[in-house]
């Protein structure tokens, strides 16, 4: 999976501009418009730019890196603080954390909790805090270890309770992401327009934010 990275990549653009194309057709049967749907969610904007999420890393960068993650994945674990100091290191990267709790209980409590603290404005803390967590996850120890870092725990699940449609909703379109762009396991990336289904070494990340900044700028050489 390392190996080879080059030829790992897939390019997210092709789908963003099938989901345009298919905004553009003047008119829908009933199961067109369900395609369209699901291709809206996979467009440049819904993956890259989920009002949602708050972006973490520069929110003005100028490569993005969509991961999708659970709080009970051992491997995201160990990439999460390689990654942040290349993010850190960079200073021109945001990072758009998309929850998918596939690995059983506690997982979805866990992300629609995390997903909550943002009204309290403690999003990246309160990820931090659950992915540098070591041991089990419970509904005590995921409380716990947010309260230890100094999430208001009783507001999040009140802000949970008031928010939930919005939350699941979310959690909806990252899984339907997921699915729709092939992975089967976390963590999976995006970085800038190339797929990347799986845990990489840091100086492969580093060679990714590269080639992404590379296909941008011909991106934009071509347009003009």
């Amino acid at each position: 999976m390392i190996l080879g990275i080059r030829q790992k990549y897939f390019a997210l653009l092709a789908i963003a501009l099938a989901g345009a194309m298919l905004a553009l057709a003047p008119a829908r049967t009933a199961s067109a418009q369900e395609q369209a749907g699901a291709n809206d969610v996979l467009s440049r904007d819904a993956v890259l730019r989920d009002a949602e999420i708050p972006a973490l890393g520069n929110p003005k960068g100028d490569v993005t890196i969509v991961e999708w993650f659970d709080y009970q994945c051992p491997y995201c674990k160990t990439l999460s603080p390689e990654l942040e100091k290349i993010i850190r290191e960079d200073g021109h990267v945001r990072l758009v954390l998309k929850d998918w709790p596939i690995l059983g209980p506690p997982s979805p409590d866990a992300a629609r909790l995390v997903l909550a603290t943002k009204y309290q404005n403690r999003f990246e803390a309160a990820h931090k805090a659950l992915m540098t967590h070591v041991g089990r996850l419970t509904a005590g120890t995921i409380d716990s270890t947010l309260a230890a870092a100094g999430i208001d725990v009783a507001r999040a699940k009140s802000d949970l309770e008031a928010n939930k449609a919005a939350i699941d909703a979310l959690l909806k379109r990252n899984n339907e992401q997921a699915e729709g762009l092939g992975f089967n396991s976390t963590p999976s990336f995006i970085v800038g327009t190339f797929r990347i289904p799986g845990v990489m070494k840091p100086e492969l990340f580093k060679q990714a934010i590269a080639d992404a900044r590379k296909a941008a700028k011909q991106g934009g050489a071509k347009k003009k």
